[in-house]
């Protein structure tokens, strides 16, 4: 079973995936494996630099700074992103998942999932949610940007209300509710829908 963990920047994906992980689940990680697209993979870099131009990688990687700086302020440009990244990302995924047919069930940790091509690849979605105002407060302290920067990208991602609505099953990350409960009882929940 594919499973499809989303929830906006700063939700805490990450940790719920660290608990997925300890409890033996296999995770894929979409925005590393981007990341790894963006710098080693011939066709990605090639397209990367057709659209945003060769500059992006005058060190010989890919300066991801100056990629959000074009990317966050522009819906258009964040789109075109997308459009080279992604059907490589899901490429890279099924794949993955294909070599790991004997785990009753698999994960991939992907900021945007919901109302995209990728939640097709996905027999269930679990949404993190947490509050707007300690995401903001947990990216700023995490990646060391201003409200300014936070703000732009959370604008490009869907709000709380819409990835629970939009997601089978929903993990609070708010600080007041406990994570690893929700977690477990969701790993329980995932191991019985697998084996029906």
């Amino acid at each position: 079973m594919k499973v499809g963990l989303t929830g906006g920047i700063g939700s805490g994906k990450s940790t719920v995936c660290r608990v997925l992980r300890i409890l033996g689940v296999e995770v894929f990680d979409a925005d590393e494996e981007a990341r790894k697209l963006m710098n080693d993979d011939a066709g990605s870099r090639a397209e990367v630099m057709a659209r945003f131009g060769p500059g992006l990688y005058s060190s010989g990687q890919l300066d991801r700074k100056s990629l959000a700086a074009m990317v966050f302020g522009d819906t258009k440009s964040l789109a075109d992103l997308n459009g080279i990244v992604h059907p490589h990302v899901r490429s890279a995924f099924a794949i993955w998942a294909d070599d790991r047919k004997a785990h009753p069930y698999v994960v991939m940790e992907a900021a945007i999932l919901l109302g995209s091509p990728g939640a097709a690849q996905m027999d269930r979605i679990v949404a993190v949610t947490c509050p707007a105002e300690e995401r903001r407060r947990r990216v700023m302290l995490r990646d060391g940007l201003d409200a300014g920067e936070v703000a732009a990208r959370m604008k490009h991602q869907l709000s709380d209300e819409a990835m629970a609505q939009g997601a089978d099953m929903h993990i609070v990350n708010d600080g007041n509710h406990l994570v690893i409960p929700q977690v477990l009882s969701l790993h329980q929940s995932l191991l019985e829908r697998s084996t029906q």
